[in-house]
């Protein structure tokens, strides 16, 4: 593995959304990252202008684009935090062009998920439910404590979004709910409960729930609790910010610049935390 010489090139998808402005602002104020693309769906109102005068005020000399053709190169590398129909279409342009990709996007169908793991032979591509290095960190702690519980605790994954996210379970709570099912070497497609109504009966020794929550402007909020008999264990990471994701992505981006092409995630990022 070899990586760039000078600042890593970095391509922004969503350019105009929070995140993605966001994603602007910290690429600009970090000497390893240069900005070379932004792009933003076709139609939209800014296509054409200065990304970074959109998001800093301060001109990069990068207009925004409507596709990923457009501003593609090899090396590059794509973060994206958008939606799963442009995610997919946009990695399929990353291993045609020799780019690699951070994938932030959460909300795939199995289908779609196994599309990713087949152009990730073609193309580098980190991707994770959720960038922040918390998190990266608590995924490892939840598999861990479910292991050493085993089935004499109930497992169950509460999360808390804004009212306008689209997908539930949120990702970063499945992966979390995996974690723990890895932990307690149960399979969480026979196990995994997402809701309950009604009279459900007893619940069953290696059930794991995750529940679902949506209100307010609620960046993330997202608890493993291990319940027992006499006692409650609870792990709580609670995202105050954006930030922590985007920073997170662009350490996954400046990690990822000429690496094999594979599968990543975030653990590797962090070197194993």
């Amino acid at each position: 593995m070899s990586g760039p010489a000078g600042p890593v090139p970095v391509v922004i998808a969503g350019a105009c959304g929070r995140m993605g402005r966001m994603l602007l602002s910290l690429v600009a104020a970090d000497p390893e990252l240069r900005l070379v693309g932004a792009i933003e769906a076709a139609g939209h109102p800014d296509l054409g202008k200065d990304a970074g005068s959109l998001a800093t005020g301060t001109a990069a000399g990068v207009a925004i684009a409507a596709t990923l053709e457009a501003v593609a190169q090899p090396g590059a590398v794509l973060v994206e935090f958008t939606a799963p129909a442009p995610s997919l279409e946009h990695l399929r342009v990353v291993a045609q062009a020799k780019m690699a990709m951070v994938l932030g996007t959460t909300g795939f169908t199995p289908a779609e998920q196994g599309e990713i793991a087949t152009l990730a032979k073609r193309a580098p591509c980190m991707r994770a439910s959720n960038m922040s290095v918390g998190v990266t960190v608590l995924e490892a702690i939840v598999e861990e404590v479910a292991r050493r519980l085993g089935d004499a605790f109930d497992v169950e994954v509460v999360e808390l979004h804004h009212r306008m996210k689209k997908d539930a379970p949120s990702g970063t709570a499945l992966t979390l709910a995996r974690a723990a099912a890895r932990g307690r070497a149960a399979d969480l497609e026979r196990w995994g409960v997402y809701g309950r109504q009604g009279i459900t009966g007893e619940r069953p020794l290696a059930q794991i729930g995750v529940m679902s929550l949506r209100g307010g402007d609620v960046v993330g909020d997202h608890t493993v609790i291990f319940a027992g008999n006499g006692e409650r264990l609870e792990l709580t990471h609670r995202a105050q910010s954006r930030e922590a994701f985007a920073r997170g992505a662009l350490r996954a981006a400046r990690w990822i610049a000429g690496r094999e092409p594979g599968l990543y995630a975030m653990r590797d990022v962090t070197g194993g935390v």
